[in-house]
């Protein structure tokens, strides 16, 4: 796969391509910023599950987490709906965007928003939940690899990004992006839920420059008990 590319070609077929999509979807429904959320999603898991080859469980992994909308995504979106004042007007940056919630959530709220995630499959549901839910400037859906971003330098005013430290491996690379292009006196949300495996991600971040603070802390209802969310906030210091 490339590094990157930016993401779903329009044409003729457009339209239909996107009413097939949608025919054949799962409906989860949201309140977030004000608002009622259809979030569409595949309707056939099993079959998504089914389809995969050992390949998918290499290195790289594509396992299809993206189909879910995680509790740290949901306190996320919510967040986002409260920070309209602070990200109207910004270039933001969504990192492992999904079925595209909180970036649209953000659009929303006026926010100039890049979606990003490495599964282009995640990003035709983005791109049609967008279209769903009338977000009338839509995001930029990108399909890029963290580890070889393809974007400018200093480029973002905000980041932010939901349960995307679920791998130890994965907090060198996003050090890295946020090094890369976050623009000074930018700004990084990180939800997360509490767990030991993305604890060494906040050492790499202070070790790097960055200031971290606790912006939220909320217990997320799911189905029969509740995750505890934290919200981070860092800024570059040097």
């Amino acid at each position: 796969m490339k590094p990157w590319s930016a993401c779903l070609p329009t044409g003729g077929n457009d339209a239909v391509r996107h009413v097939a999509l949608i025919a054949a979807a799962q409906c989860l429904r949201v309140d977030a910023s004000g608002q009622r959320w259809n979030v569409y999603r595949p309707g056939d898991l099993e079959a998504l599950w089914r389809q995969m080859g050992e390949a998918d469980f290499g290195p790289d992994e594509r396992i299809p987490y993206w189909v879910e909308l995680w509790p740290a995504s949901l306190l996320l979106a919510k967040w986002l709906g409260r920070q309209q004042e602070r990200i109207r007007g910004k270039t933001c940056l969504d990192v492992g965007c999904g079925l595209g919630l909180s970036a649209c959530v953000a659009a929303t709220a006026g926010a100039q928003v890049v979606g990003l995630d490495y599964i282009e499959d995640a990003l035709h549901y983005a791109r049609a939940n967008a279209r769903e839910n009338r977000v009338a400037a839509a995001p930029l859906w990108v399909q890029m690899d963290w580890r070889w971003p393809g974007l400018k330098a200093g480029g973002f005013d905000v980041i932010w990004g939901a349960d995307i430290f679920y791998e130890k491996r994965f907090a060198s690379p996003l050090k890295q992006l946020f090094k890369e292009v976050l623009a000074p006196n930018g700004r990084i949300w990180l939800a997360e839920p509490e767990r030991s495996v993305s604890s060494g991600a906040w050492d790499q971040l202070r070790e790097a420059g960055f200031e971290i603070r606790l912006a939220a802390h909320e217990a997320v209802p799911t189905e029969g008990y509740a995750v505890t969310i934290n919200i981070w906030e860092a800024q570059q210091t040097r």
